[in-house]
């Protein structure tokens, strides 16, 4: 788990990076100017702003560490009942000459993946729109 975390860093941070430098630094300076601490203007003013953006940077994250095969194969192995990820399984069933098993794996998988896309952009939409 701690591998597939740090391997995925940058699928959330790049994301998020981009979300916060969107944010004109005048709200920063007109926070200060009324009195806001950086922590105050980061959680009332900027946070809020980026969280499109972190929203999207979850998601992407979450389903970008569903499909990783490397890192979880490389460091974790794959011990049944423990370390067996989908993406694992897929190829198991695929060097087992099960393409039938490996076809609705892979579906299942791209599903889940195009159904959390779809509510990260749903959920996003609906965050800029009450602004």
């Amino acid at each position: 788990m701690l591998a597939s975390i740090v391997f995925n860093i940058p699928f959330f941070v790049q994301p998020v990076q981009r979300a916060f430098e969107t944010i004109p630094h005048a709200l920063s300076e007109a926070a200060a100017v009324s009195g806001l601490s950086t922590w105050q203007t980061f959680w009332r003013i900027e946070l809020p702003l980026a969280w499109p953006g972190v929203v999207s940077a979850m998601v992407l994250t979450f389903v970008h560490t569903l499909g990783e095969f490397g890192v979880v194969l490389m460091i974790g192995g794959s011990i049944p009942g423990e370390t067996k990820t989908i993406a694992i399984a897929i190829y198991d069933r695929v060097q087992a000459f099960d393409l039938t098993s490996a076809g609705r794996m892979s579906l299942i998988l791209l599903v889940l993946s195009i159904t959390a896309l779809a509510a990260s952009l749903f959920a996003s939409a609906r965050l800029v729109a009450r602004r």
